[in-house]
């Protein structure tokens, strides 16, 4: 089945239709989601286009309650006959399920009535020839860093969907966005040895975006600079965590604070709210109004309004992450964080996420450290949610009186959220980049474990 656009069906009109058939055949609420989405990519390799892809997709998710009873089911057929099968199936399973006493729509007096310009809708899809020619000049400029042996991948993007929400409490809503990305990995070699290391970036318009050659200069630049590693002794020292992966250190930190791992009880924050979690001067914001974001909307995922929040004040911790779930389960108030939802049960999120700046450099940080080490790449970490313990693989570089050393591999480092977050300095360097960001952060003593 070919995929819609916008200019051949009503989707609104389409949910308000699926909405009264389920209402009719004994539902006693539903919400659904349309999603219409097209994209294009590109792989090339030595100097030549690879492959071209095209996409196109279509469905609707759909959900129902019978009472406290909650059932959900998706489909790609949108036509009358579809959509009357996939209301049918629904409703039925919702008849057969246990019964979930938090379940539930938002009430009416509850839902976002107003909406700001985003400016999230992207490109008009480009030609394939600019898609191929961008990748190649990335390709090129990686391999004419001096030590780079091959590109091993390297790819370009556009996409763009539409989606229409409803629910029948009367929430309707319409989004419009798009999105590119470009991305390239390097393998670079030196007596026999071969060390390998990336960059992407992904934005909302190209305009935004570096230079294809910037972006495979530096794939090139990150990848040779990694040639030659040694192993460290075991030891404490500083850790400085790279910007381009300390945004990582706040998705467990989330996870704690999440509105059903406080209910479930399963958080190593879970007696914390109102506590210095962090050091003073740490401030982590949600801003779902940025223009052009990654993650910006103007409402969760049940319908309700969201704002710009510090969930850190000045190393504070201000509230939890509730969906209407969680916060009937906690006896509080939902303040903005549902996730997905509308066709499925919401889980609990964030929009354009950040760890604020702070006032000096990564090179001014490491100075101050001595010794210690830089990491640029991590490997699997191993997180205990409820106690807070910490581990992970990393690779990066050791450095000494404020100056790079020597690359490192093969280490791992390991202490406890806790202590990393009351410790944490957080560098000038912050990039919005994407929906978790965060600048170069400074622990001043983690367990390495080396040779």
């Amino acid at each position: 089945m070919s995929c819609m656009t916008q200019n051949d069906f009503d989707g609104r009109a389409r949910l308000d239709a699926v909405i009264k058939t389920c209402l009719a055949k004994g539902a006693t609420a539903v919400d659904a989601a349309l999603g219409l989405s097209r994209g294009i990519s590109v792989e090339v390799r030595g100097g030549k286009l690879e492959s071209v892809e095209r996409s196109e997709s279509q469905g609707l998710a759909l959900r129902c309650f019978d009472g406290q009873r909650q059932a959900h089911v998706s489909g790609s057929d949108l036509s009358d006959a579809g959509l009357e099968a996939l209301a049918d199936r629904c409703v039925m399973m919702a008849r057969a399920v246990p019964e979930d006493p938090f379940c539930g729509l938002a009430d009416a007096s509850e839902l976002a009535t107003s909406a700001v310009d985003l400016d999230i809708e992207g490109d008009d899809e480009p030609a394939l020839e600019h898609l191929e020619a961008d990748a190649l000049a990335a390709e090129a400029a990686a391999l004419a860093v001096a030590g780079v042996k091959q590109v091993s991948s390297c790819g370009n993007s556009w996409s763009q969907s539409e989606r229409w929400l409803a629910a029948s409490n009367g929430f309707r809503s319409y989004r419009k966005s798009g999105s590119t990305g470009l991305g390239l990995a390097a393998v670079a070699e030196r007596d026999g040895a071969m060390e390998r290391d990336y960059e992407s970036r992904s934005c909302r318009r190209l305009e935004d975006r570096p230079a294809a050659s910037e972006i495979g200069r530096i794939a090139g630049e990150r990848t040779v600079a990694r040639l030659g590693p040694r192993q460290v002794k075991t030891q404490k020292a500083a850790v400085l965590f790279d910007r381009r992966l300390s945004g990582s250190l706040l998705g467990p930190f989330l996870g704690a604070i999440s509105g059903p791992s406080i209910a479930r009880g399963v958080s190593f924050l879970k007696d914390r709210l109102g506590d210095q979690i962090f050091a003073p001067g740490i401030d982590i914001v949600d801003d779902p109004f940025r223009r052009r974001g990654m993650g910006s909307r103007n409402h969760d995922g049940e319908g309700r309004p969201v704002a710009r929040r510090h969930i850190i004040e000045n190393g504070v911790l201000s509230e939890w992450l509730l969906n209407g779930s969680s916060a009937r389960q906690l006896g509080l108030a939902p303040n903005g964080y549902a996730q997905g939802g509308f066709g499925a049960p919401p889980g609990v999120g964030v929009s354009n996420l950040y760890l604020a700046a702070g006032a000096k450099t990564p090179e001014a940080l490491m100075a101050e450290a001595g010794k210690g080490l830089l990491v640029s790449d991590m490997f699997g970490p191993s997180i205990n949610p409820n106690t807070g313990d910490y581990s992970v693989g990393v690779a990066g570089f050791w450095f000494e009186h404020g100056e790079i050393q020597f690359p490192v591999s093969e280490v791992t480092i390991a202490s406890d959220l806790q202590t990393m977050f009351a410790g944490m300095i957080a560098a000038s360097d912050l990039e919005l980049r994407g929906t978790r960001d965060a600048p170069s952060i400074l622990i001043e003593a983690m367990s390495i474990a080396g040779d």
